[in-house]
């Protein structure tokens, strides 16, 4: 026993000192590796086609930011093609997923492009799911004009093994990620929100979409955004692409030959028509539907949170305080739900103030990510019994929502209203993870109709035929089908496989809830 002791204690300690010496050498890599500092390019008053489309709507509106919910999944997309081929000075794109797919490629092939055209391009991306792109990513970084930065990446780029090997060495800090979203072309339109690159994200994919939303915006709001794009681009958990990998002999010059390949088949028919009959980047920002705000700012979390640092100033203090408002009612939208034990007392507690509060939540069969609804599960009878309403999204939602015939549906949105006059919309989920490890960002705003907006978005979601109400019966979970006449009422997790629900389960025993 001795023995085997002494061994364990040898293989630790060898870890251990494995693990420092990683930490060390990589904070001697970073350091070294890190590119020169840049800022946003500054606006001009009539310099490009933004800005002679954005400075009259904002000369009638002095101070203040213009902000147009994007529900739709296409027009997600068409904005941000529309503005990238609008630009003319510097697109700014930071991303934690950006797939090489056929709406990422397109999007990809818009930035490639702007910049043949001489605009400025920097794209942020988080290495978790950039690993394994480095082709494409490199190919683009060779533009002169384009230049790829990776937050937190592993320096191993060959393989599995040597990330897999980072991962077990240099864990904390390897789990650090950059979970922001931003699309900002000239300084001048910023679209922020919980959509990233991709085509679940724009109704391109075949099995399962997203239901997400994004606010674009024009005034104020747009420099706050670019100022937190600066902060993460030159912090120190941010190293250039360059550094760990370079381009193969004319692989940009490949990926302009190929770049609009995309766009002439038949899948991009409906994404091409669309931008077609866009009229303007300012009838497409600047219409009936854009809300004229005094009040609203742009947050994120500081790009030192990546490395575990600047708690004061982490975005979940200042989101707890706008939720703390609420004084009739609150209605939040989280895909990943793990409120916690704090996060559920404090729920409770709104509730018992007098505040209704209600949650909307992905249902077991339309989670995309079974281990979250695990650490989901334990919470809804304590939330239902101290009085919060719970609503779960049912995993098919409308079948007409896909161009390519998806029957599935997934809740991707991220957002609150408070009482009818205060909102958020962003990338953070009320989960351990962005609270303490993700960053995150966002748009809080004070305005009555921006809010009601957000609520009618709310009250789409959790219509009968959309969502399932979750709902106690003698202390049993129940879930009532209100679309089925009469309605249909589950006793266990609705159309989720035994495989699922074991799976959501076991997590459920798992000590892991940080994690989530």
């Amino acid at each position: 026993m001795r023995k085997w002791l002494r061994r364990l204690g040898i293989l630790l300690l060898i870890l251990v000192v494995a693990s420092c010496t990683a930490l060390y050498s990589y904070g001697r890599f970073a350091e070294a590796a890190r590119g020169p500092a840049s800022m946003s390019l500054p606006i001009a008053a009539d310099a490009t086609p933004l800005d002679r489309a954005i400075a009259p709507l904002l000369r009638e509106h002095p101070g203040r930011s213009g902000m147009a919910l994007l529900q739709d999944n296409l027009d997600a997309f068409t904005v941000r093609a529309a503005t990238a081929r609008a630009a003319g000075r510097s697109l700014d794109l930071q991303y934690y997923i950006w797939n090489q797919d056929f709406t990422g490629n397109l999007l990809s092939y818009e930035a490639l492009r702007a910049a043949d055209r001489g605009v400025r391009v920097r794209l942020l991306l988080d290495d978790m799911t950039a690993h394994g792109k480095d082709s494409q990513l490199a190919a683009l970084d060779a533009h002169a004009n384009i230049e790829v930065r990776l937050f937190n990446p592993s320096r191993s780029r060959a393989g599995v093994l040597g990330r897999a090997s980072e991962m077990l060495l240099r864990p904390v800090s390897m789990n650090r990620r950059m979970h922001n979203k931003a699309w900002i072309a000239d300084g001048r339109v910023a679209v922020v929100g919980g959509r990233n690159v991709g085509d679940e994200y724009f109704d391109a994919a075949a099995q399962t979409n997203f239901l997400d939303l994004d606010a674009a915006l024009i005034g104020p709001a747009v420099a706050q955004t670019a100022a937190i794009f600066d902060d993460f681009w030159n912090s120190a958990s941010v190293i250039p692409l360059a550094a760990l990998t370079t381009a193969e002999e004319g692989a940009l010059e490949r990926l302009r030959e190929n770049g609009d390949a995309g766009y002439a088949s038949a899948q991009a028919g409906d994404y091409v028509a669309r931008l077609r009959r866009s009229p303007g980047v300012r009838a497409l920002v600047g219409g009936n539907t854009l809300h004229w705000l005094d009040d609203v700012g742009v947050y994120s979390d500081p790009a030192s949170k990546g490395q575990g640092e600047g708690q004061g100033q982490w975005l979940v203090h200042r989101l707890g305080r706008a939720m703390g408002e609420a004084k009739r009612q609150l209605r939040v939208i989280s895909p990943y739900f793990v409120p916690g034990d704090e996060g559920a007392r404090w729920l409770v507690a709104r509730r018992a103030q007098g505040v209704d509060v209600s949650v909307l939540t992905n249902s077991l069969a339309a989670n995309d990510v079974m281990a979250v609804h695990g650490g989901y599960a334990p919470y809804r009878v304590p939330l239902l019994e101290g009085g919060v309403t719970l609503f779960e999204l049912m995993p098919h939602g409308d079948q007409d929502s896909s161009l390519f015939g998806s029957s599935g549906a997934s809740l991707h949105t991220k957002a609150f209203a408070v009482d009818d006059n205060a909102g958020f919309i962003g990338s953070f989920n009320l989960d351990p993870r962005s609270v303490n490890l993700n960053t995150e960002m966002g748009v809080l705003f004070r305005d009555r109709g921006a809010a009601a907006a957000l609520l009618r978005s709310y009250q789409a979601k959790i219509a009968p035929d959309m969502s399932y109400r979750v709902y106690l019966q003698d202390g049993a979970l129940r879930w009532e089908d209100a679309s089925a006449q009469p309605p249909k009422v589950w006793k266990r997790e609705p159309e989720a496989s035994a495989w699922r629900r074991w799976v959501a389960r076991a997590v459920g025993w798992l000590p892991i809830e940080s994690q989530l």
